[in-house]
C-alpha cells in the first residue's frame, strides 16, 4: 500500500521538480525542445548520437502508434456487446512469420546507423592532440602528453556559495580554477584513467562519457566545431565530494591555444627553475597555506584538527612533528588502505615543499623545519 503510493507520490511530483529547469533553461534563450530532448552537442560524434536517438524515438512511436490502434480499434469496433464473439484459431503460420520477420527487419533498420555511430564513437585514429586524463578524489589532472603541460582542475566555488552564507552564482559547482583549454576543429584523443576509485568524464556537449579506473586507460576523443565554454561533470558516484568534481572545457581559436601552450610550457620551465631556488620560511608558509587550502583542507579541515578516525589531524600529529623523510613519505606516496591520497603527482616540488613547511609549523606544531623544493626532488628521485 505505501510502496504503491509513494510511487505515485513520485509521477505527479517528478514533472513540478523538473519545471525550474525547464524555466532556466527558456530563460536563457533555449527551446522546448532543449528542455525535453538532448542535445545535437557540438561534434559529429554527439550530432551521430543524437540522430540515432531520434531515428530509434520514431521508430518506437510509430510502433506504439500501430499497435495501440489496432488494440483500441479492435475492442471498440468488436466488442462483445456488438454481437461479436472471440476467434478461436491457433498456430496461424502467417501470423508466426509476421511477428518474426517484421521485428527483425526493424532491428536491422536500427542496427546499420546503430553500427556507424559505434564505429566512429571508438576511432581514436589520427588525433593531433593526445591528452591524459587522471580522476582523483575529488579532482581532474590534465597532461598534454609530449607538450611537457600538466595541471589540476579544480571546483573554484567558494565555501559561502557551498553553505549558503552567499547567493549562488551562475555556474554554481561547475566553475573550476584551472580549465582544460584545447582548440577548435581539431580532433584530440582523451586517455582516461584515476588514481584511487572509479570516475567518469561526461562532457555531453561532445557525446564523450568514460569511465576513469584504476589501472586501465579508456581511450575516446572529440573535434569540437564551435568554440566557447563546456561543461560536464563525473558521472560516477565515487565518494563525499562527488558533487565537486565538475569537467569544464574551454574551445579557443587554434592561434589562441598555440599562445596559451606556449605561455604554460614557459610557467613549466620556470617551475623547474623554482625548484633549486632556496625559499625563506615566510614565503614557504605563505604559498603552503594557499596549496594547504586548496588541497587538503577538504578533509583535514582548515585548523588541522581534521575529523577522525577518517581523517586524522595534522595538528599536533607524530607525521607532521615526527620525522621529515617520514611526512615527506605520506604527502608525496599517500597512505595504502586509507583516504589518504598520493600527492606527489599531483603537486609541483615548490608547492609540495611549501605545504609540508606549512603542516610542521602551523597550528602550534613549531617544529622550525624548513622543507626546500630540492629536498622534495631528491626524495623523489630516491625512491
Amino acid at each position: 500500500m505505501f510502496a504503491k503510493i509513494e510511487r505515485l507520490f513520485v509521477r505527479l511530483l517528478a514533472p513540478l521538480l523538473l519545471l525550474p529547469l525547464a524555466a532556466s533553461t527558456l530563460a536563457d534563450g533555449g527551446t522546448w525542445r532543449e528542455v525535453i530532448n538532448m542535445t545535437p552537442g557540438v561534434t559529429e560524434v554527439s550530432r551521430q548520437i543524437y540522430d540515432l536517438h531520434m531515428i530509434i524515438f520514431w521508430i518506437c512511436v510509430v510502433i506504439g502508434v500501430v499497435v495501440f490502434a489496432i488494440m483500441f480499434y479492435s475492442m471498440i469496433v468488436h466488442r462483445k456487446s456488438k454481437g461479436y464473439k472471440a476467434a478461436n484459431f491457433h498456430e496461424s503460420t502467417v501470423v508466426e512469420i509476421a511477428w518474426t520477420v517484421i521485428p527483425a527487419l526493424i532491428l536491422i533498420v536500427m542496427a546499420v546507423p546503430a553500427t556507424k555511430a559505434l564505429i566512429n564513437l571508438y576511432d581514436t585514429s589520427d588525433a593531433e592532440i593526445d591528452i591524459k586524463v587522471t580522476g582523483y578524489q575529488w579532482k581532474w589532472q590534465y597532461e598534454y602528453l609530449g607538450e611537457d603541460v600538466q595541471f589540476m582542475s579544480e571546483l573554484s566555488t567558494p565555501d559561502a556559495e557551498i553553505y549558503n552564507l552567499e547567493t549562488k552564482g551562475a555556474n554554481y559547482l561547475a566553475d573550476v580554477n584551472e580549465p582544460l583549454v584545447i582548440p577548435v576543429d581539431t580532433k584530440v584523443r582523451f586517455l582516461i584513467t584515476a588514481k584511487d576509485v572509479i570516475h567518469s568524464w561526461w562532457m555531453t556537449d561532445f557525446g564523450v562519457k568514460k569511465d576513469a579506473i584504476p589501472g586501465f586507460i579508456n581511450e575516446t576523443w572529440a573535434k569540437v566545431e564551435k568554440t566557447g565554454t563546456y561543461r560536464g561533470y563525473c558521472a560516477e558516484l565515487c565518494g563525499q565530494g562527488h558533487a565537486f568534481m565538475p569537467v569544464v572545457v574551454k574551445v579557443v581559436e587554434k592561434d589562441e591555444y598555440a599562445a596559451w601552450l606556449g605561455e604554460k610550457k614557459a610557467a613549466a620551465a620556470a617551475m623547474r627553475e623554482l625548484t633549486e631556488k632556496e625559499f625563506t620560511m615566510d614565503e614557504l608558509m605563505a604559498q603552503g597555506e594557499e596549496v594547504y587550502l586548496r588541497s587538503c583542507a577538504a578533509c583535514h579541515q582548515a585548523n588541522g584538527e581534521g575529523m577522525p578516525p577518517a581523517f586524522p589531524a595534522i595538528k599536533g600529529s607524530a607525521v607532521a612533528t615526527g620525522a621529515v623523510d617520514h611526512h615527506l613519505d605520506v604527502v608525496v606516496n599517500g597512505v595504502a588502505g586509507s583516504a589518504m591520497q598520493a600527492f606527489g603527482a599531483q603537486l609541483s616540488e615548490v608547492d609540495l615543499a611549501a605545504v609540508l613547511t606549512y603542516q610542521r609549523n602551523a597550528w602550534g606544531n613549531n617544529t622550525g623545519d624548513v622543507v626546500q623544493p630540492i629536498d622534495v626532488f631528491n626524495f623523489k628521485q630516491g625512491q
